[in-house]
């Protein structure tokens, strides 16, 4: 099942075309998506019993952030081991946690300002939270999960790594539209493998990353036990998984976002975003 935020309100997707799921419901589920994800179980069940027909013609280019206003946002560092490697950082005992300020979610396509002259790309497959608790055992985190996107998470790495010794992670990575996500979210029944999602990224026509979840440290549903053996998961709660090998901050010579790039982000059975960059005031 795919779902889509079609100008603010959620659709289902499918060979017929975008169902309104307030209006297919008759008023049973609310047209926000923000607000369906607070009644996800009812409106799966819903949704996998419905007889629905027709549909409308869509383009994807209009759908907005499959979760617009996530209450939560967790990045996790360091998650795929040829990334751990290619950074010289030993593999991590525990996940590296830290949040991206949801002010930073935007959606799958437009255009973002760049921040300064060192800002890099990191595709990664996040997790939609559908069923939120806390203490959620990893046998059961799936259950949990309300679909998979692809994201960005997009950094200033200037923003980041200072002041050196105490890197600002959170404050780095929360520009606007540094959490771009969508854009639909995919349920993980889609899925053969739920631990083998294709992922990449390309930059203005070249590929920079190319990978799987297979290649995760923590696999997502570990993710989700560590962090709710913490903190209580709400549901449309954003988890960026982490992302693989490939950024432009250790290239040799480094690389980074440029006005007028253009970056793809792909995950299996999502899709693409397309993003394009502008000069912010404090770009030299």
């Amino acid at each position: 099942m795919k779902i889509a935020n079609s100008a603010g309100r959620a659709v289902l997707l499918g060979a017929s075309g975008a169902i309104d799921v307030a209006d297919a419901s008759h008023g049973q589920f609310p047209a926000e998506p923000d607000h369906l994800l607070e009644q996800w179980p009812a409106f799966l069940a819903w949704a996998r019993a419905a007889e629905l027909g027709g549909g409308e013609a869509y383009d994807d280019k209009s759908f907005g952030a499959p979760s617009p206003r996530p209450r939560q946002v967790f990045g996790i560092g360091v998650n795929y081991r040829k990334h751990a490697e290619e950074v010289g950082w030993p593999i991590p005992e525990v996940p590296l946690v830290f949040t991206k300020f949801p002010s930073s979610v935007a959606g799958p396509f437009g255009q973002i300002e760049l921040s300064g002259p060192r800002v890099d790309w990191e595709v990664e497959v996040v997790v939609v939270i559908g069923t939120g608790g806390r203490r959620i055992p990893a046998a059961r985190a799936w259950d949990h999960v309300a679909g998979i996107t692809a994201g960005q998470d997009f950094s200033d790495r200037d923003a980041q790594l200072l002041p050196k010794g105490n890197p600002q992670h959170s404050l780095g990575k929360s520009f606007p539209g540094y959490a771009s996500i969508g854009p639909v979210l995919v349920t993980p029944d889609e899925y053969a493998n739920v631990d083998d999602i294709a992922l990449s990224c390309t930059l203005s026509g070249e590929q920079v990353q190319s990978s799987s979840t297979s290649d995760l440290i923590f696999p997502v549903a570990e993710l989700i036990e560590y962090l709710s053996g913490i903190v209580i998961l709400l549901p449309g709660d954003l988890i960026f998984t982490g992302t693989p090998s490939g950024v432009g901050l250790v290239m040799d010579p480094q690389r980074f976002l440029t006005a007028q790039d253009t970056v793809v982000t792909w995950v299996q059975g999502v899709g693409e975003m397309r993003h394009t960059f502008v000069n912010g005031p404090t770009v030299s």
